[in-house]
């Protein structure tokens, strides 16, 4: 099965539905739902996603939608390792290199993202939503 690292924005694509990018994250997210990948989210992530849901529609809204990511998602780890991989990387965005750090430590075939530019350099495989659609789609 494919292990993948699903990025932020592809989350928040789905629960905003943020059009267009909502119809190709939706069908990323499904692929995962019915076992075509396995599907991680950084640890780093899901307190971002946390933050922001909480901040719109409040606390336990977002302790409901984080148990409903986590019963879909898996959490790949971001420890010290991750923390010097990511700063060895050398990025402007700390926060893409620990995301490109955590996929490595979990041995992810590709990261998923709607913002492919952000990753260069990246030591595992980019792909934008709509190229993992399609390659996750059912055979």
């Amino acid at each position: 099965m494919k292990r993948v690292l699903v990025d932020v924005n592809l989350i928040l694509d789905v629960l905003l539905d943020r059009r267009p990018h909502v119809t190709s994250a939706s069908a990323v997210w499904a692929a995962i739902e019915d076992g075509r990948a396995e599907g991680l989210l950084a640890a780093h992530a899901v307190t971002t996603i946390h933050y922001l849901n909480a901040k719109a529609v409040g606390g336990r809204a977002a302790r409901e939608t984080t148990d409903a990511l986590l019963s879909v998602f898996g959490v790949a780890a971001v420890d010290e390792g991750v923390v010097r991989a990511a700063n060895a990387l050398g990025w402007k965005d700390f926060e893409n290199a620990v995301t490109a750090a955590a996929a490595q430590r979990a041995k992810c075939a590709a990261i998923i993202t709607r913002d492919p530019k952000d990753f260069k350099g990246s030591p595992v495989r980019v792909i934008t939503s709509e190229e993992a659609a399609a390659w996750l789609a059912p055979q």
